[in-house]
């Protein structure tokens, strides 16, 4: 895990100093790529600014963005890329596993529609997030549309929670009563 995480900051210092920024900008970078990684998301990307000390709107911005940019191509091609995959031998494995987590949280979506869609997508638990959630929309045939409005308003919602949770907001906020 430790290589890992000195691999991800060696990537944020590069992209860093490739786009001339200032060298304080690598942890949003980390911050940003964290983000993007399926099962972690925001969830896990926005306690890690909160460990770096970074400020929070900067944070918040960084890991919502972060966590919206795999959306549209998991919408479009997913789905696609699932279909030529259950054509080869040795890759079907990995569309029979997506079908069935999907499988899985149809159910929870499907009953309220796009608000389901919303809600499976802001609720930080396990198993949910923006990846899972495009993931049952592509599958379940949502318009692009529907689903990224859904999935945005879910990213942002969730990055809400996390941060009030992460940057201690709810202790403050209990605290002044």
């Amino acid at each position: 895990m430790q290589q890992i995480k000195l691999f991800a900051q060696s990537v944020a210092e590069s992209i860093v100093t490739l786009l001339g920024f200032s060298p304080d900008a690598a942890n949003y970078v980390y911050v940003f790529l964290i983000s993007m990684l399926p099962i972690i998301e925001l969830r896990g990307a926005i306690p890690v600014a909160y460990a770096l000390g970074l400020d929070i709107v900067p944070s918040y911005i960084v890991s919502v963005i972060g966590n919206l940019v795999p959306v549209p191509f998991i919408l479009l091609l997913i789905t696609p890329l699932c279909n030529l995959l259950k054509k080869t031998k040795a890759l079907r494995w990995f569309p029979m596993w997506i079908e069935k987590k999907v499988a899985k949280n149809e159910a929870k979506v499907t009953k309220y529609k796009n608000v389901g869609l919303y809600l499976f997508v802001a609720i930080p638990l396990p198993g949910t997030g923006a990846w899972t959630g495009a993931l049952v929309a592509s599958f379940i045939g949502y318009k692009f549309r529907d689903a990224l409005v859904s999935i945005i308003l879910g990213v942002l919602t969730a990055g809400i929670i996390m941060t009030a949770i992460s940057f201690g907001l709810i202790d403050f906020i209990v605290g002044l009563f």
